[in-house]
């Protein structure tokens, strides 16, 4: 934070005569004000203070006093905290410019999953320099003209002669800002202060070879393009997507030179995530923004993104869901068939084993979503069966489901998977099959299914197969047998259109 500085009788008097040099030094003593000052410049919607955003602000000021001051960092900072909560234009737009308004000649690397995320947020700073607004308080600070692009622009700073007037050609070089994604080249260039906000995308998430790259880039590539090692700072902020994200393997080594700063949108259920735990206490009613979110947004925010999606960015514990993933008491049997009218679109979704003799079942799920948006599972058809004789089945059962039920395969991964789902779509001509393959582990695939159980939204058609279908659910993921699960989220993910890897903004 800044430290209080205290103001001689004439420089008050200057102030009183210029009400922007008021507002100049206000915003010179918190980053806050700053933000709160030029929201308007950089955002259309009204401003919705909360305590996150001014301790934030804080954490920030304090990094930057000590790289101002050229004194050696206490840490890097990493910041975990939900999607919407004003981080980005508060790292990202708002705390460089604020920094060159006191330290002109400060250098930044910023970087984002991809480039155009990354410009976008260098593209609002720059607007913000150059806007009217700015100008009227910070005459002296301004964007070199041969050097002033998204991707790479400079601050110079004008200086200043007696009584103010500004003396024509005499700028001071100042620093500036390279903008790129992670992964991006960063030959030549180094910061002061380096900041990498939201560095994966969502789909990278759930692969091994995203998290690597992703994590491999900003430890062996941003860490190198340090101004000064002893003063230069890393600050990291980012919702958690996944174990191994960029934050779970920073936090893997337990570096004691970090600073972890984690705020979970709600502490009802993800108060071993509140970090430092004195945070607790600006918790109303367990959110730590009611405004923002309150507990009917975070419901509908589970509904959208999963239990795993909705632990990782909101709880941000993304920890894969253990044993009691679907609360199967939740189910209703339906004991009469729906009337024709009511069943708007229906998929019969196959899981299949790859031989006979294997511990594996071949399943295949009908699903229906009925009006309402109720969804209905009408029927498991469930074995163990040799090729010739599992295609002849899945054949069979077209059949009887009649050509209005679309036809959904999980391909295997591997040529062999590609080369099974082939064959099998060849012989369901005449139907619409179409083949998906797997992607992510199977609780990720399973989530979006498990949330609508949980909630009552799903029925289940009276049947002798009913008791092992709730079995196996009641246990997954930890069930022995996990191919009517595999079905089930298959058909639900197309029934509804869900997409697996999603990022809320």
């Amino acid at each position: 934070m800044q430290e209080t500085t205290t103001l001689s009788p004439d420089q008050i008097k200057e102030l009183l005569k210029n009400p922007l040099l008021i507002t100049r030094e206000l915003n010179n003593r918190s980053l806050y004000h700053f933000l709160e000052y030029f929201w308007p410049v950089v955002s259309a919607h009204t401003f919705t203070p909360n305590w996150h955003i001014k301790y934030l602000c804080d954490e920030l000021e304090a990094v930057a006093q000590r790289v101002g001051n050229r004194q050696p960092k206490l840490h890097d900072v990493l910041i975990n905290i939900s999607p919407g909560s004003t981080k980005t234009i508060m790292c990202s737009i708002m705390f460089p410019a604020w920094c060159w308004t006191k330290w002109h000649w400060m250098r930044f690397i910023t970087a984002s999953y991809s480039s155009q995320l990354s410009l976008e947020s260098a593209d609002y700073c720059r607007d913000l320099i150059k806007s009217q607004q700015f100008r009227e308080v910070y005459p002296d600070i301004m964007i070199k003209e041969d050097k002033d692009v998204k991707s790479n622009y400079k601050i110079v700073k004008t200086v200043t002669g007696a009584g103010g007037v500004h003396r024509r050609g005499l700028q001071l070089a100042g620093g500036g800002r390279y903008s790129t994604s992670v992964g991006g080249t960063l030959t030549g260039f180094h910061g002061d202060i380096l900041i990498w906000d939201d560095p994966l995308k969502p789909d990278e998430a759930v692969s091994d070879i995203g998290l690597a790259n992703a994590n491999r880039w900003i430890e062996q590539t941003l860490s190198t393009r340090k101004t000064d090692k002893e003063v230069s700072v890393i600050i990291g902020i980012m919702q958690r997507l996944s174990q191994n994200d960029c934050s779970g393997y920073i936090l893997d080594k337990q570096k004691e030179n970090i600073k972890h700063i984690c705020i979970p949108g709600e502490i009802r259920n993800f108060k071993k995530m509140l970090n430092p735990p004195e945070l607790a206490q600006f918790y109303i009613d367990d959110l730590f923004d009611p405004k923002r979110m309150s507990w009917k947004v975070l419901k509908d925010m589970e509904a959208d993104l999963g239990q795993y999606g909705f632990a990782g960015q909101i709880g941000q514990d993304p920890t894969p869901p253990g044993g009691g993933m679907f609360k199967v008491d939740r189910f209703t049997i339906m004991t009469q068939y729906p009337m024709r009218n009511e069943i708007m679109h229906s998929i019969r979704a196959w899981d299949k084993a790859g031989t006979q003799d294997a511990g594996d079942y071949t399943v295949g799920c009908k699903m229906s979503k009925l009006t309402g948006n109720r969804i209905l599972v009408e029927d498991i058809v469930r074995g163990r069966w040799a090729t010739q004789e599992r295609e002849r089945i899945i054949r069979s059962v077209a059949e009887a489901d009649g050509p209005y039920v679309e036809i959904w395969l999980e391909q295997e991964p591997g040529s062999s998977g590609k080369d099974s789902a082939e064959a099998t779509i060849r012989n369901l001509v005449g139907y619409r099959a179409f083949a998906e393959k797997s992607t992510g582990d199977k609780e990720f695939r399973a989530d979006p299914y498990s949330v609508q159980v949980n909630n009552g939204g799903v029925f289940l058609m009276q049947g002798a197969w009913n008791l092992p279908y709730l079995q196996e659910l009641r246990y997954f993921p930890h069930s022995t047998h996990k191919d009517q699960t595999d079905s089930s989220s298959l058909a639900f993910n197309k029934l509804t259109n869900k997409r697996l890897a999603r990022r809320v903004t």
